[in-house]
């Protein structure tokens, strides 16, 4: 007698269990209609990501009706392709239908939670109030949808964060749509200028100070509101416009440094409360004022904002112009013998030397020998940064060094924002590059270099700083 796998299995998947939808229920059906299943959610997630992908986006609908539209046929389509897979087992729906009624109001009683938020989702989907890219606030929470899903509606928040959010909460709740019907907000400024100080004055620097920023909106125009008058100050309001609601952080930040500088130039204070203090027996305190006399206090260190204006390349610039400038590097400090970079690897920063100095040596393997020497204001790291090219040397601190860098996107800003610094940056690289090859020259008359070691000549460098500058 042989033993059959076929005559064992065909029975164990094709008992029935029970009957329902006028057919018998076996394990092999179960099989079946698992696996249909399968295949009809996954051409559903294929389907939805081609709709909203690339069909929609062919056509030119915008990110949220894209999301709007691919949810919801992409959830008829996976209702359909189930009643399909039921059919092509055979299944009768008719025949349930009064079961499937009895069930459907058990089986709601137990998850109120969860049809209330499909309800909310297809209203979400369907009112398109809420859409994808909208910037919202609720609950002390803000940031941006990014998907609306039927049950549930991802939205990263402005701290970087995936919040999911059930849809009730947005449906039930009072949120704020920053996006609706478009994204431009209004920005208000106070601002308080000392008593006596003529209101058209505040007006003229309060517009100018508006027209400096370059975020602002001017449909409508900037506006000047004369509030009244406060306990020790003229109120005054600044309202400009912005385009989207998430530069308004920047656009006031931004504002109140134009503000304080203009104001601060024209000699218009802005007051404080004060209070008047009486002091009784002031013989006790001269003693204290004659010891603290005694005492020397140490030198106050130098700002950056100082050692910046220390550099000839900075020296005429402005507050506001500073401000740019150290928003966009950064300081490091280095030790005696560090080093700062070797020769060979590659670095994305421009180097401003403010205190201390910075030796460049050449290295191989049969010299190792100092080529250049960059002291207090000097500067290094445009060649490998513009050409995209290794560091030709070895950059090595000497006694305490402080550097302030600039990366490759603040150095690219600076240079096309000031035509000037460009120009000068390529007379000074020009000199250097020719300086390196007398010395490569040097090197090569003594056998120490071979001829194809660092060639770069001026013209080529000029083309390269060109085509740097045109980006």
């Amino acid at each position: 007698m042989t033993f059959s796998p076929s005559a064992w299995l065909t029975p164990f998947f094709n008992t029935p269990l029970w009957r329902a939808g006028g057919v018998s229920i076996t394990l092999g059906w179960i099989i079946s209609i698992l696996v249909l299943f399968v295949l009809v959610t996954c051409l559903t997630i294929a389907f939805k990501s081609l709709l909203k992908n690339r069909l929609l986006k062919s056509i030119g609908f915008d990110e949220g009706n894209r999301e709007a539209i691919a949810t919801l046929a992409s959830f008829a389509f996976g209702a359909f392709g189930y009643i399909i897979a039921l059919q092509l087992t055979g299944f009768n729906l008719a025949s349930i239908a009064v079961l499937a009624g009895g069930l459907g109001v058990g089986i709601g009683f137990g998850l109120q939670e969860l049809t209330k938020n499909l309800t909310s989702g297809l209203t979400l989907l369907v009112e398109r109030k809420l859409k994808v890219g909208d910037f919202i606030e609720f609950e002390q929470t803000k940031g941006y949808i990014r998907e609306i899903s039927i049950r549930s509606t991802t939205i990263r928040t402005v701290d970087g964060a995936e919040l999911i959010v059930p849809n009730t909460i947005l449906t039930s709740n009072r949120v704020q749509n920053w996006h609706y019907p478009d994204s431009r907000i209004r920005v208000i400024v106070p601002v308080g200028v000392a008593y006596g100080t003529d209101p058209l004055i505040v007006t003229e620097i309060l517009l100018q100070s508006a027209y400096m920023s370059v975020e602002i909106a001017f449909n409508p125009l900037p506006k000047v509101i004369f509030n009244g008058f406060g306990d020790s100050a003229l109120n005054f309001e600044l309202w400009v416009w912005v385009e989207k609601v998430e530069q308004a952080v920047f656009l006031r930040s931004s504002l109140h440094f134009i503000i304080e500088h203009n104001l601060r130039h024209r000699g218009i204070t802005i007051p404080f409360p004060q209070r008047e203090l009486w002091l009784h027996n002031t013989d006790s305190f001269e003693a204290v004022k004659e010891q603290d006399q005694e005492i020397v206090k140490p030198s106050k260190p130098l700002s950056l904002k100082e050692m910046l204006l220390e550099v000839s390349y900075f020296k005429h610039f402005n507050d506001l112009q500073l401000r740019v400038l150290i928003e966009m590097g950064c300081r490091k400090h280095l030790q005696d013998g560090d080093i700062l970079i070797r020769q060979g690897e590659r670095t994305n920063y421009f180097c401003i030397v403010l205190q201390g100095q910075m030796d460049a040596f050449y290295e191989n393997d049969k010299i190792s020998r100092k080529i250049f020497t960059f002291n207090k204001g000097q500067y290094f790291g445009e060649l490998p940064l513009m050409l995209e090219v290794p560091y030709p040397t070895t950059m090595q601190a000497v006694g305490e060094t402080l550097l302030f860098l600039l990366d490759r996107q603040g150095f690219q800003h600076l240079i096309t924002t000031y035509p000037a610094l460009a120009e000068e940056f390529t007379q000074a690289l020009t000199q250097r590059q020719e300086e390196l090859g007398e010395c490569q020259q040097k090197l090569r008359e003594m056998g120490l270099l071979n001829s194809e070691d660092l060639k770069n000549p001026v013209s080529w460098l000029r083309q390269r700083l060109k085509s740097f500058f045109a980006t």
